[in-house]
């Protein structure tokens, strides 16, 4: 990648994942859902995914898939100078989960969280970037993680068999050339609705009738809008890091839907030597957590060499977009 004055670098030092333990086949949400397993494989690619435990919160996870990237970057808690939290269903409106993570960690670091919902973990390793090569912050702890059973109807036939729970974490820090390219971000407020909760707070507080609020997703529209542009702000993120597709070890997209993945690689031309993220199929989409789940599993299972290139792609609701080439651990 580009390379910018001694010094002023920011890299991916470590990585962290954590999977609930119970795993979720298709079969057992036949049921709520109607959709056979048959069903669920062709159209999404999913076979199976984790859920929390009832009493397992989205802190709990993030503090788990933390405590990993942190070993593996070698970074002590008191070595982290700011914990930012990617979720979208924390179910405490406030206080901020952040601030409880880097307290169960060790750590009186700043904290904050950040929603953007599936594409959340890219924005915040943007933010963790911009902050390092400052000098603001020496090394940021970026957590995905969303406990998106607490957010869906599990009777609703559209959605249901989607989503499911988990965190990812990585540690950014100084190093001498960049490590993490810049970011391609945006979002369209227009299309707000096409993901998006079935009522506010506020009206189920005057309306206590009203089911509880749950999200909800215009499934052909965002296969459409994801397969259509953001290929697009993929290769407007490789052009910016100064690199091309044949540069990279892997690309890792949001884990929407099996189907989006596949027409995303094939719009963007990828050599045969690029490994393509489908942790999907045994993960299931899990909002912020989804990008830093997958590139841990690429690393796990050896497909991707260590130092090698990364574009990652993270989309969904706002609608919100980001991309940015990394350089793995």
């Amino acid at each position: 990648m580009k390379t910018q004055r001694p010094g002023s670098g920011a890299r991916i030092l470590g990585i962290g994942a954590y999977r609930p333990r119970r795993i979720v086949g298709n079969d057992e949400l036949e049921a709520p859902t109607g959709r056979s397993d048959d069903w669920i494989r062709r159209r999404t690619g999913i076979v199976e995914r984790r859920f929390a435990e009832p009493g397992e919160t989205v802190m709990d996870m993030a503090v788990e898939a933390a405590r990993k990237a942190l070993a593996d970057a070698g970074v002590t808690p008191d070595g982290v100078d700011l914990v930012l939290l990617s979720s979208m269903s924390n179910l405490r409106q406030s206080p901020a989960g952040a601030p409880e993570v880097a307290h169960r960690l060790g750590t009186g670091s700043a904290a904050l969280d950040l929603n953007a919902a599936c594409a959340g973990f890219c924005y915040a390793l943007g933010l963790a970037d911009g902050l390092v090569r400052s000098g603001t912050a020496g090394h940021v702890l970026v957590i995905g993680s969303d406990k998106m059973s607490d957010l869906v109807d599990p009777y609703d036939t559209t959605a249901a068999f989607l989503f499911a729970d988990g965190a990812g974490a990585m540690v950014v820090g100084p190093a001498a050339d960049e490590g993490i390219g810049p970011v391609v971000w945006g979002s369209d407020g227009g299309q707000r609705h096409l993901i998006a909760h079935s009522a506010t707070w506020r009206e189920l507080r005057d309306a206590p009738e009203l089911p509880w609020p749950t999200m909800k997703m215009q499934g052909t529209e965002v296969f459409r809008w994801a397969v259509g542009e953001i290929p697009t702000i993929a290769e407007q993120a490789l052009k910016a890091a100064g690199v091309t597709a044949a540069d990279l070890s892997a690309f890792v997209p949001h884990q929407a839907n099996l189907r989006i993945t596949n027409a995303m690689a094939g719009r963007l031309a990828l050599p045969p030597h690029v490994a393509i993220a489908r942790d999907i199929t045994h993960a299931g989409n899990t909002s912020a957590a989804s990008v830093p789940l997958a590139v841990d599993r690429l690393r796990e299972t050896g497909a991707v060499p260590p130092g090698g290139l990364a574009l990652l792609a993270g989309f969904g609701a706002g609608l919100s977009w980001a991309a940015q080439v990394v350089r793995l651990p």
